[in-house]
């Protein structure tokens, strides 16, 4: 093993946001840390969810020792069944994370042969030559963990996803104290969340919200109705505390909120007074003015419980004018009309729409801005560094950041994407071979409906330029066509242009059959491929459309 050399093998997440996967290889050992998912753009049309390609970790299978996950988002988890269902390794985290993992499971009846293993901050595990110790951060969700990787060659910090809150709402401090113990020790790899590197100064603690609560619960004389994340549970304590405080019952609507806010409760991590639950279906009936809703669905997503009280297609909640909605929570790049469209239909209904920047916030980030990033830098003090977590742009700026600590044991800086590795010996850091990586696309949640790229291809041709199936039926012994081609036809040419076209177009299956010789005319492989490309040559001189064109022959 002397001469083995560590390799840091990102799967996923570096130059994109979601899909937060990445190996770390010393000899025959791979320990993978977070399998996240990302949620589909436009682009991937019927798609559900996207996950990373596990094809590297499913070729070295034997190696992989355990999957160690930083926090419970889903573009940390998301993908944690998904690559059980490959590779049956152990897995570690913190007990809410590994309690939203388990619900993840269940979905896909794979609780069974899971193996889920929980820590606490500050404990070690060793699997292999790596010893884990999990470091406390402060993040969004609750129980976050940074991990410190000790390696034959070194230690590696892995910040997972952070800010530096100095006054968290469940008073758990950021253990700034042994991240500066690990510096003083000396780090050889430093990988660090970049998302927010391009916002100066501090991200606000989470106690900034509790002002602007407050003002909104004050004044508000109706309903008032907060989407917010349903794993910020921070968030939903502040209201919670302040609803029970203003004489207002609280209801939990939508799937995720039921589920995340049951969990949190049950393992000691929401506080609930007693009797200030209200069930979704009392909500209509209780007095407005004691009345505080809090439903998932903040980014707008279609069949979100935000989306349906939106457009009053709720059965429990129906939106009211006085009533005030407060949009707590981040816009997600790519979601910025959905969620516009959705606080359209909310103003519609005569509410008042809380949301965007102001001060004091109604939302703050789970990231660490600059000063923040610059703070770990120092007390880390790594010999290189990658950042992490961010597109590419956010990740060379993160990089810029570090600059300064080339006078202090700095060495060198990479700034990787997925597949390209970095490779660590004796003689130092230096960029390796890439790895085959890719995303998998799934359409309804589960593991075995794969969606395959050339399908997501014919979807998108589908949608912008329709299709056309002409139908024809032909004797099986003569190779006449019998009657007229039928022709159906969608998304492509209007209804007024609709009846010469579609004539013309039976002329066009009717010359190329009677053109067709008998050979051809009896092989229904080949008379289809004419059809279709005669068709799809008429279509675009006539329309510069190319629909989809699917010949149907029917024997007769």
């Amino acid at each position: 093993m002397a001469d083995a050399v560590l390799q840091v093998i990102p799967l996923g997440g570096l130059g994109e946001f979601g899909m937060n996967c990445l190996a770390l290889r010393y000899g025959d050992d791979i320990v993978v840390i977070d399998a996240g998912m990302m949620f589909p753009d436009a682009e991937l049309l019927g798609v559900d969810i996207v996950t990373p390609d596990f094809a590297y970790l499913e070729q070295h299978r034997e190696m992989v020792r355990a999957l160690v996950l930083t926090h419970g988002h889903e573009d940390h988890i998301g993908a944690v069944p998904f690559l059980l269902s490959e590779i049956n390794i152990p897995v570690y985290g913190t007990e809410f994370t590994l309690a939203l993992v388990e619900r993840r499971l269940e979905e896909h009846e794979m609780t069974d042969q899971a193996r889920l293993n929980r820590v606490r901050p500050g404990e070690r595990i060793v699997l292999g030559p790596f010893e884990i110790e999990f470091i406390h951060v402060t993040h969004s969700i609750v129980q976050s963990v940074a991990l410190a990787i000790r390696t034959p060659l070194g230690v590696i910090i892995h910040t997972g996803d952070f800010k530096i809150d100095p006054t968290p709402t469940d008073n758990e401090l950021f253990d700034l104290h042994t991240l500066a113990e690990y510096g003083k020790r000396g780090v050889l790899l430093l990988l660090s969340d970049s998302t927010n590197v391009d916002r100066p100064g501090y991200t606000p603690s989470e106690r900034a919200v509790l002002p602007r609560f407050e003002e909104i619960f004050n004044r508000a004389p109706r309903r008032i109705v907060v989407t917010c994340f349903a794993s910020s549970v921070h968030r939903i304590q502040q209201i919670l505390d302040i609803a029970h405080s203003s004489g207002r019952k609280v209801a939990f609507i939508g799937r995720s909120m039921l589920a995340y806010t049951e969990i949190a409760h049950t393992l000691g991590l929401l506080r609930i007074p007693d009797n200030l639950l209200l069930r979704s279906q009392d909500v209509m009936s209780a007095p407005p003015h004691r009345v505080v809703a809090v439903v998932s669905g903040t980014q707008g997503e279609p069949m979100s419980a935000m989306s349906r009280v939106a457009v009053d297609n709720h059965k429990h909640l129906r939106l009211e004018r006085g009533d005030v909605v407060v949009h707590s929570a981040r816009i997600i790049p790519g979601n910025e009309k959905a969620i516009g469209r959705m606080m359209n239909h909310v103003a519609r209904r005569g509410a008042e729409v809380v949301a965007g920047v102001m001060n004091p916030p109604v939302h703050v980030s789970g990231h660490a801005s600059q000063e923040e990033l610059k703070l770990l830098l120092n007390l880390v003090r790594p010999r290189y560094f990658v950042p992490i977590h961010g597109e590419f742009w956010q990740m060379s700026k993160h990089a810029a950041l570090a600059s300064h600590l080339a006078d202090y044991g700095l060495e060198d800086t990479f700034v990787l994407e997925t597949g390209q590795t970095l490779v660590i010996d004796e003689q130092g850091a230096r960029r390796g071979d890439s790895v085959p990586v890719g995303r998998v696309c799934i359409d309804s949640g589960s593991i075995d409906e794969v969606v395959e790229d050339m399908v997501i291809r014919d979807r998108r041709h589908l949608s912008e330029d329709g299709f056309l199936i002409p139908i024809i039926a032909i004797d099986k012994h003569s190779g006449r066509v019998e009657g007229m081609p039928e022709i159906v036809t969608r998304g492509f040419v209007s209804p007024e242009d609709r009846a010469d076209l579609l004539a013309a177009a039976r002329d066009v299956v009717i010359r190329t059959i009677e053109t067709s010789s008998s050979e051809e005319r009896s092989d229904w492989g080949v008379i289809q491929e004419k059809i279709r490309a005669d068709l799809k040559r008429f279509l675009n001189k006539q329309t510069q459309r190319r629909p989809l064109v699917l010949p149907v022959i029917l024997e007769v």
